[in-house]
């Protein structure tokens, strides 16, 4: 048997060269951070800087000769794999070289969490770390969300190669040939409102108690659902108006943004026609609700507080954001039972958000309601269909067989960690907190906590589970197979 990589390698490190340099810009933005609050390390910043754009720049320079028409399904799998890691690589340089992290599996760890929006963190006294390393850490998250592919999608045609087949590997959900006939303008168009969104969440919550770096820095981390903040406390360190800001933008966070671009272009309230996206609702409203009444009266809290509370916990839970206001694991145990299911499901497809995501939920239980009818009436056509819109018979099994390898992959996950001596919760919890990237989960990684005490070893387990969850399994998983290496 003949194995033979039809990989782009050329075409790979051209793309690859492009994103460092994106990367080196981004890194170039938080040096004002750094000359107004310098410190001991103060070049670690701009060293960073300075290697990222040198490396992506030569490996341009080394592929100016490459011309392609297109990229292939292959190549965009390759490349939206492989990418996380090389921003990872050298997004790690600011907190290894700012001696804010021990060695390097700790930077590591701590930016894959950043660019795949997991948001779990081996910080523990986080106010103590640089301010310019914070911001970076919190623009991880930003680029890892949707800002890098976007920009990649627009500028890959100046580079003589066409971004769909990346658009459709890392964007799962958008649908695109309804948008707009040319995918240039509709990527920019949807880093428009991600851009957009950001900046006013910055000035309301600047309008607010936080000052604007503070503001700016949970403004990247919420858009993103990354869950990045610059307090060890949290959301819970700011005001209740604070509280309620995040809120609101890390509902939009989990919305779809190509619904979001129709609703707020020519198609208005055509999110609110949406299955998925009521569904995300209805969810919202009847947790958020049920939760509250339950901390109102078994709790005690007062009636602002529990719903504030139980609100802003379902929110962040369900976009994975993993932001938090309080230690919900002090809840009644079945309400940390619900929040711990939440994390499985996710928001909506084409979101920021990590999870299974609820379209996925919708068509499993759509086709477990219309199997029982089969039963009944075994020559009856029932198809599947979520949106008015019926699904195919191959389209049903490939997403109820993403749920089960999905669950499959977070047993694995905890079964390793027990057997690392990890105790159950925090084996449970840092599983599905990485793999559907919420970063906040149970047992010792809840609200507050640090996975900075695991072994090496495990790290490196849940830094695999981050990257399954981002690339959203089947995409990594496909790199490990034999025919996508065959000749």
């Amino acid at each position: 048997m003949t194995f033979k990589s039809k990989i782009n390698i050329p075409l790979v490190l051209r793309i690859e060269g492009f994103l460092l340099l994106l990367e080196g810009f981004f890194m170039l933005t938080v040096l004002p951070v750094t000359y107004l609050h310098h410190g001991l390390y103060a070049y670690s910043m701009p060293f960073s800087a300075l290697i990222t754009l040198l490396t992506g720049f030569i490996l341009l320079i080394a592929t100016r000769n490459h011309k392609t028409e297109k990229t292939t399904s292959r190549d965009g799998v390759f490349v939206v794999c492989t990418s996380w890691l090389a921003l990872s690589l050298f997004g790690a340089m600011p907190f290894l070289l700012s001696k804010s992290v021990p060695n390097f599996t700790d930077g590591f760890f701590e930016a894959l969490s950043g660019f795949t929006t997991t948001g779990a963190t081996i910080l523990t006294r986080i106010e103590a770390v640089p301010k310019d390393i914070l911001l970076w850490r919190s623009m991880t998250q930003w680029i890892g969300g949707l800002a890098i592919i976007v920009f990649t999608i627009a500028i890959l045609p100046y580079l003589g190669m066409s971004g769909m087949q990346l658009f459709v590997a890392e964007i799962n959900g958008l649908n695109y040939d309804k948008l707009h006939p040319r995918i240039m303008h509709t990527v920019w168009r949807i880093w428009g409102i991600y851009l957009f969104f950001t900046l006013l969440e910055t000035l309301l919550l600047y309008w607010g108690d936080m000052d604007f770096y503070d503001a700016l820095c949970h403004s990247l981390a919420t858009i993103s659902s990354g869950g990045f903040s610059t307090r060890t406390g949290n959301i819970g360190a700011f005001s209740n108006y604070s509280q309620v800001v995040v809120s609101v933008f890390m509902v939009l966070s989990g919305c779809n943004f190509s619904l979001l671009l129709l609703s707020l272009g020519w198609r208005s309230f055509a999110i609110l026609k949406n299955q998925e996206f009521r569904t995300f609702l209805l969810y919202t409203l009847f947790l958020g609700i049920g939760i509250g009444l339950v901390l109102l009266f078994a709790r005690h809290l007062s009636f602002g507080s529990a719903f504030r509370q139980s609100f802003f916990s379902v929110i962040s839970t369900f976009t994975t954001t993993g932001f938090f206001v309080g230690d919900y694991t002090q809840w009644p145990a079945f309400l940390g039972i619900i929040l711990f299911l939440l994390m499985f499901i996710g928001a909506c497809s084409g979101s920021t958000s990590g999870g299974i995501k609820i379209f996925r939920h919708l068509i499993f239980l759509n086709n477990s309601f219309l199997e029982l009818k089969r039963i009944i009436h075994p020559n009856a056509v029932l198809p599947v269909k979520v949106n008015g819109k019926s699904i195919s018979t191959s389209g049903v099994y490939k997403n109820i067989t993403f749920i089960v390898i999905y669950f499959l992959v977070f047993i694995v996950g905890a079964i390793i960690l027990l057997l690392t001596g990890i105790d159950f919760n925090t084996a449970i919890g840092a599983s599905v907190a990485t793999l559907s990237n919420v970063g906040t989960g149970i047992g010792t990684v809840g609200p507050g906590g640090s996975y900075v005490l695991f072994p090496l070893g495990t790290k490196w387990v849940l830094m695999l589970l981050m990257l399954l969850g981002r690339v959203e399994l089947f995409s990594l998983i496909t790199l490990f197979s034999r025919s996508f290496w065959r000749n």
